[in-house]
């Protein structure tokens, strides 16, 4: 095995890099160093810029019974900071409920508050939850993605056909792209990158969003609240009355709001959104159990996309490896090659939270809504039957598409284990 250091040129490809920032080792030390010498405040604001700084997308704040635990999460795995003495939850908990604008006095219930950029002094904004445990309050940070910041298409992880066929249904007239998948897969942030290719001028955009997690120049952005009963159902009904030529709606979640979208796309408007399902076939039968008949769906569904964010390998900490028998089997390759087939895999070091990580990528599976597709699904075709008919079609599957980003050294088999089911 050959240790080897990729150029720094590949290392920014790869996003990788986080040159200069504060890792996890040191930003243990500093914390530690200022807990007794700060007061809360100070600690506060110092983990909220080190977590941005880091990438993180999560502050975790755990009571337990020897403490505060503070967790940060980075490329979807928590990483733990520090352990702030009893004495001090109280001090930090209520800190970060003020500059939330949550009740303080209420210990009992759950709570959502919002620390504005404002407060932060830059263009970020942190959604924040609170709610009783047995051991005191448990706060989770949400940090949202820079204001004004899109990935494109090209990066996301998409190959060059799966672009092509995104980038071809989000340019039809009407109908719907859906993206598809589990909390935490990157399903907003591909909605927003199809946002962005449509936002001109020209057309009159808007956006539905619980919470809007990016501000967008020239798109209007509609924040749904449950407490006065504005929720997706209201503001979609609404939006519908103000000429929209493209909808983007944070999330399918029931059928009312599914059957309104349905309408939608059918009637010349383009419908963004996206939808919890396991895959892009799966997706049809969400729909159905909220009852929109086959017709409607096969007619206003234009592309589904799935997809899932798997870690990648260390830019400058990795190793290269021949894949054993079991790896050849797994990924279909004839043993006897396995000598021609070169992989890597993360060496755990200080630069990636000792986890051989760092950075994610996407992997995506597109159903595009074709005459045969279509056709099968107004007559009720199953999932399965559906997803066999459209890998004949050439659609490249989750599973396949991880693969391949195996093969390229992007990532590992153990992580697309940990992020993919497969079938026995």
């Amino acid at each position: 095995m050959n240790d080897s250091e990729s150029t720094t040129e590949q290392q920014e490809e790869s996003g990788g890099t986080r040159a200069g920032e504060v890792r996890q080792k040191a930003l243990q030390e500093e914390l530690r160093s200022l807990v007794d010498v700060v007061g809360p405040g100070p600690l506060v604001d110092l983990l909220l810029e080190r977590a941005f700084g880091l990438g993180a997308t999560d502050i975790h704040f755990d009571p337990r019974e020897d403490g505060l635990h503070i967790r940060l999460r980075v490329d979807g795995i928590l990483h733990d900071i520090l352990v702030l003495a009893p004495t001090m939850t109280a001090q930090v908990i209520s800190r970060l409920k003020l500059m939330a604008g949550m009740d303080i006095t209420e210990k009992r219930f759950a709570q959502d508050g919002h620390i504005s950029n404002a407060v932060l002094k830059n263009q970020r904004d942190i959604r924040v939850g609170c709610g009783p445990t047995i051991h005191g309050e448990r706060l989770v940070l949400r940090l949202m993605p820079e204001s004004g910041s899109f990935s494109k298409l090209d990066s996301l992880g998409l190959n060059e056909e799966q672009i092509k066929i995104v980038t071809h249904h989000i340019n039809a007239p009407y109908g719907m792209v859906l993206s598809v998948g589990p909390v935490g897969s990157g399903k907003s942030t591909t909605m927003y990158s199809c946002l962005d290719l449509l936002n001109d001028p020209g057309k009159s955009l808007l956006t539905i969003e619980d919470p809007v997690e990016r501000r967008m120049h020239g798109v209007n952005q509609i924040q749904v609240d449950t407490k006065i009963d504005f929720n997706f159902v209201e503001a979609l009904r609404g939006v519908l009355r103000q000429d929209p030529d493209v909808i983007m709606v944070g999330e399918i979640r029931d059928p009312e709001t599914a059957h309104i979208a349905v309408r939608a796309g059918l009637t010349g408007i383009r419908v963004l959104s996206t939808l919890h399902a396991n895959d892009t076939t799966s997706t049809i039968d969400v729909f159905r159990d909220f009852g929109i008949p086959p017709m409607f769906i096969g007619d206003s569904v234009n592309c589904v996309i799935s997809q899932r964010l798997v870690r990648k390998v260390c830019p400058t900490s990795f190793e290269e490896y021949h894949p054993d028998e079991g790896q050849c089997q797994f990924l279909g390759i004839d043993p006897a090659q396995a000598e021609s087939v070169t992989l890597k895999r993360g060496v755990p070091s200080d630069t990636n939270f000792h986890t051989g990580y760092s950075g994610r990528t996407g992997v995506f599976e597109i159903l595009a809504i074709d005459p045969t597709i279509r056709e099968a699904i107004i007559h009720n075709k199953s999932s399965n039957e559906l997803q066999k008919l459209a890998v004949e079609h050439g659609m490249i599957t989750l599973e396949e598409a991880a693969k391949k980003k195996v093969l390229e050294g992007v990532t590992t088999i153990e992580e697309i284990h940990r992020v993919l089911v497969f079938a026995a």
